[in-house]
This record gives C-alpha cells, sequence and structure tokens, in this order.
C-alpha cells in the first residue's frame, strides 16, 4: 500500500507554514479557538477553490464522504457547515490578505526574469478593475446602484508571470480613479491603463514619484503641439507628439510636457491615442505595452471562470474578503507550483487535474 502524501497536501507543502502562523498571531485569530483553528479554515476554503464547491453545505458533504483522509489533507478540526460559517464571520479576514501578499512576493522573485518586450527591463504593471454582482437583499453593505448590490476588485497585474501585487475591495460605488490615491508607486515602473483612470492631477503625482504611465486619451481633451516625431507609418503609427495641456484645469493639474502616439490597430480597425510621461522609449513600444494591459482583462475573466469568487459562502464583508484572499492565494500558489516544478501546462489546466486529484 502506498503511504505518500494526498496531492492536496503536496500542494498545500508549498505555503510557507512559519508566515501563516505570524499572520495569524498578528490578528490573533486563534484567540480562545479549541478545535478548528484558522489552518483548518483556509485549508477546507482552499480545497472548496481548487475543487469548485459551490456552498458551505457542499464542502462539508464533500470532505465527510471521505472523512478518512481529511486529517492527512492537514485538516485537524471537525469540519461543519455552522463551525466553517463562524468562522468565516468571525477569523480577520486580514490573515489571509497577508498571505496572500506573502506568497506573492515569492511569486514575484520566481517570475523576475520572465520575458516581456525585448527592449524593456523595468516592471511593467496593467492597473484595471472589475465588478461581480451581489443581490442587495443578501449583501446590503454592497453599495453600487438603488436595487442592485456589487464589489469591485481593484488589481494591480505584474504583467511579467500576471501576478497580482495590490488588490482593494470596494463597494461598487466606488469610482476606479480614486483608487490612484491609495495605489502603491514603484519608482521606475510603468503603469498601464484604460482611460476611466484619466485624472491629471493623479496622474502628475504618479511622474512625481518618478513612474511612468501609459494610458489612453479621451476624445475631448485639449492640448497644444509643441513637436512632431518622426514615425514610420508602415507599424500602424500615425503620430508621436510632445504636447502641453490647454485645458483650463488640466494645465494646472498637469503643468509639465506630455507624449502624445497615435497608433492605427489593424485588428480593430481603430484608431487609438495614448498618452505617457515616458519620452525615451519607440513609439511603438508605447502601443505595445497597452496592448499587453488586455492581461488583467484575462485575469480578470480567469479568476471569475476558475475560482469561486462570484458566488459566496457568506454574506458579511468579512466573508467575502476572506473568500476572496483566499482565491487569490490558491491563484498564486499555483502558479509557484508550475514554475517551481517547471511544469510547462497552463494555470487552468493545473487546476483541471488538481480538482479531480486532491484526494489521491
Amino acid at each position: 500500500m502506498y503511504l505518500g502524501k494526498l496531492v492536496f497536501s503536496q500542494v498545500i507543502d508549498f505555503m510557507p507554514t512559519h508566515i501563516f502562523r505570524r499572520c495569524v498571531a498578528r490578528y490573533r485569530g486563534n484567540y480562545k479557538i479549541k478545535s478548528f483553528t484558522c489552518l483548518d479554515q483556509f485549508l477546507c476554503l482552499a480545497f472548496a477553490q481548487i475543487t469548485y464547491r459551490e456552498s458551505l453545505r457542499d464542502i462539508e458533504a464533500c470532505l465527510r464522504a471521505q472523512s478518512h483522509k481529511v486529517y492527512h489533507m492537514g485538516i485537524r478540526g471537525k469540519v461543519s457547515r455552522s463551525t466553517l460559517a463562524d468562522a468565516n464571520e468571525e477569523r480577520d479576514w486580514r490573515i489571509y490578505s497577508d498571505l496572500a501578499m506573502s506568497l506573492i512576493a515569492t511569486a514575484r522573485k520566481l517570475y523576475h526574469a520572465e520575458k516581456f518586450l525585448e527592449d524593456l527591463d523595468e516592471t511593467v504593471y496593467a492597473f484595471d478593475a472589475t465588478t461581480i454582482d451581489l443581490c442587495l437583499s443578501l449583501f446590503p453593505w454592497a453599495d453600487f446602484r438603488q436595487h442592485k448590490g456589487a464589489i469591485k476588485l481593484h488589481t494591480l497585474l505584474d504583467l511579467r508571470g500576471n501576478i497580482p501585487t495590490f488588490i482593494h475591495i470596494s463597494d461598487g460605488k466606488l469610482h476606479q480613479v480614486n483608487t490612484l490615491d491609495i495605489l502603491p508607486v514603484e519608482a521606475g515602473a510603468f503603469y498601464v491603463m484604460d482611460r476611466g483612470y484619466l485624472d491629471f492631477r493623479r496622474l502628475y503625482a504618479l511622474g512625481q514619484a518618478s513612474a511612468f504611465f501609459v494610458i489612453r486619451a479621451k476624445v475631448s481633451f485639449k492640448f497644444r503641439r509643441i513637436y512632431s516625431h518622426p514615425v514610420d507609418r508602415s507599424t500602424g503609427l500615425i503620430c508621436d507628439q510632445t504636447i502641453m495641456l490647454t485645458g483650463h484645469r488640466a494645465c494646472k493639474d498637469y503643468p509639465d510636457k506630455l507624449r502624445r502616439v497615435k497608433y492605427y490597430d489593424v485588428e480593430t480597425d481603430n484608431s487609438l491615442v495614448f498618452l505617457t510621461n515616458n519620452f525615451t522609449l519607440p513609439a511603438l513600444t508605447i502601443a505595445k505595452l497597452y496592448k499587453c494591459r488586455w492581461q488583467v482583462e484575462l485575469f480578470f475573466k480567469w479568476i471569475k471562470q476558475n475560482l469561486r469568487v462570484k458566488t459566496f459562502y457568506g454574506t458579511s464583508v468579512n466573508a467575502v474578503k476572506t473568500q476572496i484572499w483566499i482565491a487569490i492565494a490558491v491563484y498564486v500558489l499555483v502558479a509557484i507550483i508550475k514554475k517551481q516544478l517547471k511544469i510547462k501546462y497552463s494555470l487552468y489546466i493545473i487546476l483541471q487535474v488538481l480538482s479531480v486529484t486532491v484526494f489521491e
């Protein structure tokens, strides 16, 4: 009889347990807890993410059906729907947030050498937000519209390895441009954003922090051309200009020069205008950088399809944030496994394999 570890336990072995214990101690997660610890809660919800469990009752039924293997998965407490519900309501979600950020730091080191664009060595981030619809009667705190609830997942994605480095969970009413005020800024890095983040005062502050941005311009913005640089129109470039803003408010919010790059996209038959504060990169690279912003859209689509972040096991703020952060931790954990074991398959295929082999 083979006495090796279960597949689920082998996956969890990549999680630094000493860091998890520090996170639990930091927020006193196991204070007055005797049986069902924070580790038990994490393992149950990680199992639910990997195997696509739809509810607490589903988690309980599945684990009890394999009760002789639950101990070998690392779960020491008795798994019951009520106990798990209480844990989601009461255990501080920041425990799992800190754990996920620790895993993110590990993953970024592993993917640091990934090739991105040939003529670019700097870190490139894509920043965007996605809306997750909720039932307002069940989630009354998730304000969005009069008869509709929602939360927003604001995510900064490192395009080398598609690792989320900053995540902010808010109600649906928070406009995405306001999250630029809490965005961690790394000097020398590029921040690629859609035109929903076009706020010249905030972009100027980003430049003052020695960071670069690439953002799509709005049609109505007013400017004065200072100089036109030569471009190769066969590449799709239309113009590469140095400009100054002339709008009454815009010129006060951004009193410095900007670079305006216009590009014709053959695939979509659209002419796109980009603004950036970087004057050294080739204009075509600026256009390619914005095209890479689509990776954050694919990230949102991927986690919504392959992890449980659209339906929730609890209705409180704490339960929702706990589930989302554990989902992010599982995503990053699988990315770490993929890199450390040099697996050539995609994260989707790895998760599909894990979902049917966790008890093997």
